[in-house]
C-alpha cells in the first residue's frame, strides 16, 4: 500500500485530554484573572458563568444545582459516593476500568456490605434489567476505556427509590442525558469540550440533595467531599465558592469552549457533530477487512470513545503481549508521521486503538487519518508475513 501524502489537520484523536475546540489558540486565554483571588467577586462571577452557562446547555433541570469541585471527574464522583451511599443497599455497574474503580471504592474502601456487583467484560454491559429500584445504583453511562455506552434509560424506573449516580465525563456536550432519570452526574472540562484538567463538575438532583441533608455517612469525609454545612447543602460550592483554588486560566479555557460551543448550535449541534464522527468510522470500519468495534452491539457504540479491536486472524492469534507489540508499533509509526497521537486502547482494555470522536474533532480529519491506519497496518504486519 502506498504511503499517503494529505494528513490530518490536528492529529490529537486521544480520549483525554482531547482536542482543543478547533482554531484554538492560546490568545483565547488572554481574559482570565491571573494573579487574582478566585474569591474576588470577578472570579466568582467567571466560575458561576460556567456553571450557569454549562447547566443551560445540558438542560440540567432548574431545581438542581451544579457546582465546581476539585480533582477533575474522579473528584466529583468520588466525592459523590463518599458523601451519598450506605443510606441503602447500592448495585454497582462495571463494564470497564472506571466502572471497575469505583466498584473498588465501594466494596474496600466505604467496605459497604449491602453492595451487589453487575459486571460485563470490555465490548458488553451486564443485564441492567436486573437492577432494584430501590437500591442505589452506581454507574458510567459511557465507557470512556471500553467504547460501550448505555443504550437507553428504560432500566431506570420511574418509581425508583434509591439515587443513580451517573458517571457521565465522556457523555455530557455529546449525548442527550435523561435528567428525569439520574440524581447524581459528573464530569470534567477535558473530555468532551477539550478543557484543561483538574476540575470536576457535579449536578445533583433534589432527591440527591435531600439524601445529604439526612444522611451522615459513618465514615470520615476529607474536607474536599464536604457538601454540607450544618446539616444543611453548602450553597456556596453551587454558585462558584469553591472548595479549594481553581485555575482561573483554566476557567477562561472553559468559558472560551462554552462559546464555540455555542457557535456551532449548542448541545444539538455538539451531538451532531459527536455522530457525524461515529458515521465516519463506521464507514470506514466497514470497508476495511482487518479492524471492527469493541462494543459488540451496534446500539451501545460509543461515539465520543470510539475502542477498535483488530480482527485480522494473523494479529488476533497472536498472545496479548504481542497484540500489544504490534498496536505499539503501529500507533509509533503514526505518531512518528505526525497524523494520529495517543490512539492506543487504554492500557487496561483488550489490545487495539482508541479514536476520540466528540465534537471537538473534525470529520475531515478523521477521514485523512484512515488512510494512514491502513497504511500503518499494513507496514506493521510485514514482519509477520516474512
Amino acid at each position: 500500500m502506498n504511503r499517503p501524502t494529505a494528513k490530518p489537520g490536528n492529529p490529537r484523536f486521544g480520549s483525554g485530554p482531547t482536542a482543543k475546540r478547533p482554531g484554538w489558540t492560546p490568545a483565547a486565554l488572554e481574559g482570565a484573572l491571573l494573579g487574582r483571588s478566585h474569591r474576588a467577586g470577578e472570579a466568582k462571577a467567571k466560575l458561576k458563568a460556567v456553571i450557569d452557562r454549562s447547566k443551560a446547555m445540558l438542560g440540567v433541570p432548574d431545581d438542581w444545582v451544579v457546582g465546581i469541585v476539585p480533582a477533575s471527574d474522579t473528584g466529583a464522583y468520588e466525592c459523590a459516593m463518599w458523601s451519598l451511599l450506605g443510606a441503602r443497599p447500592v448495585d454497582v455497574v462495571s463494564f470497564e476500568s472506571f466502572g471497575a474503580g469505583w466498584m473498588t471504592d465501594a466494596a474496600k474502601q466505604l467496605k459497604l456490605d449491602d453492595m451487589r456487583r453487575f459486571e460485563a467484560d470490555y465490548g458488553e454491559l451486564p443485564d441492567l434489567a436486573r437492577i432494584d429500584p430501590a437500591h442505589d445504583v452506581v454507574f458510567c453511562w459511557n465507557g470512556t476505556t471500553s467504547g460501550v455506552r448505555v443504550p437507553d434509560d428504560e432500566w431506570i424506573s420511574d418509581d425508583r427509590e434509591g439515587l443513580t449516580l451517573c458517571d457521565a465525563t465522556s457523555a455530557v456536550f455529546a449525548m442527550d442525558l435523561p435528567w428525569a432519570k439520574l440524581d447524581v452526574v459528573t464530569w470534567s472540562w477535558q473530555k468532551a469540550l477539550g478543557g484543561e484538567a483538574q476540575h470536576g463538575m457535579l449536578a445533583l438532583s433534589p432527591r440527591a440533595i435531600a439524601r445529604l441533608e439526612s444522611w451522615t455517612p459513618p465514615w470520615p469525609l476529607p474536607k474536599l467531599f464536604r457538601l454540607t454545612k450544618g446539616g444543611k447543602l453548602n450553597h456556596g460550592i453551587f454558585k462558584g465558592e469553591t472548595i479549594n483554588t481553581p485555575s482561573m486560566l483554566a476557567v477562561e479555557d472553559a468559558l472560551d469552549a462554552l462559546d464555540w460551543a455555542d457557535g456551532v448550535g449548542g448541545l444539538s449541534g455538539l451531538i451532531a457533530r459527536t455522530d457525524a464522527n461515529l458515521a465516519a468510522v463506521e464507514s470506514w470500519v466497514a470497508r476495511s477487512s482487518w479492524i471492527d468495534f469493541l462494543a459488540r452491539d451496534a446500539a451501545t457504540r460509543s461515539p465520543t470513545s470510539i475502542c477498535l479491536k483488530i480482527v485480522d486472524p494473523e494479529v488476533a492469534g497472536l498472545d496479548r503481549d504481542a497484540q500489544q507489540a504490534f498496536v505499539k508499533q503501529l500507533t509509533t509509526m503514526l505518531a512518528d508521521e505526525g497524523v494520529a497521537y495517543d490512539i492506543t486502547a487504554y492500557r487496561d482494555a483488550p489490545p487495539g486503538l482508541r479514536l476520540w470522536g466528540g465534537a471537538t474533532v473534525e470529520t475531515a480529519d478523521l477521514e485523512a487519518l484512515f488512510p494512514w491506519l491502513d497504511w500503518a497496518f499494513t507496514e506493521a504486519k510485514r514482519p509477520l508475513a516474512a
